[in-house]
């Protein structure tokens, strides 16, 4: 297991190391000591399965507010996601910078992201599958979200037409979220 710190604060991204023979292959997708090393170890309370039929699907941006803000252990058991992350900490000096990394069940990336960023992802395949753990418990008052096509971060998403919940396509801005707090 590699780790290494992305170029937002908070962000590690995190490649498996897989053992490999004829039959197939076996990784290690979490481990205690090497993530308290790292000092990136949580009590996770939650995992989450999210699978998406098509390929141009798009779950996000979301995050949750304090106190119910989440750490986030992110990987794709099946299929392809462009994964996306908003820094949303308004003391932070990279407030509206974004990083994405590509997710694959064949790359053995995951990604590692603290409170205080907007997190989704587009589908690059039909039928994928992604995991992720969270430590904290979802509270539905304290969610909140930016709009994917949100013009000022300019985000370069692989689909003009995503597949979306209409909850997601009517997200506030970061500028509406900048005004809120």
């Amino acid at each position: 297991m590699i780790i290494k710190p992305g170029n937002l604060q908070g962000i590690y991204d995190i490649t498996l190391a897989p053992n490999t023979d004829h039959r197939g292959y076996f990784t290690r997708l979490y481990d205690v000591n090497i993530m308290m090393a790292h000092g990136l170890h949580r009590n996770w309370v939650q995992e989450n399965r999210s699978f998406s039929k098509q390929k141009g699907t798009i779950r996000g941006l979301h995050f949750q507010h304090e106190p119910h803000e989440e750490t986030k252990l992110i990987w794709v058991s099946k299929g392809s996601i462009l994964d996306v992350f908003v820094d949303v900490r308004q003391d932070s000096p990279t407030f509206g910078c974004y990083e994405s990394r590509v997710l694959t069940e064949e790359n053995f990336a995951m990604v590692y992201i603290s409170p205080g960023f907007a997190h989704g992802f587009c589908t690059l395949s039909d039928n994928c599958e992604v995991v992720y753990k969270v430590d904290n418990v979802y509270s539905p008052a304290h969610e909140g979200g930016i709009l994917w096509k949100d013009a000022s971060l300019q985000i370069p998403w692989p689909v003009d037409q995503p597949i979306m919940s209409a909850k997601d396509q009517v997200l506030p801005t970061l500028d509406t979220l900048k005004r809120r707090d």
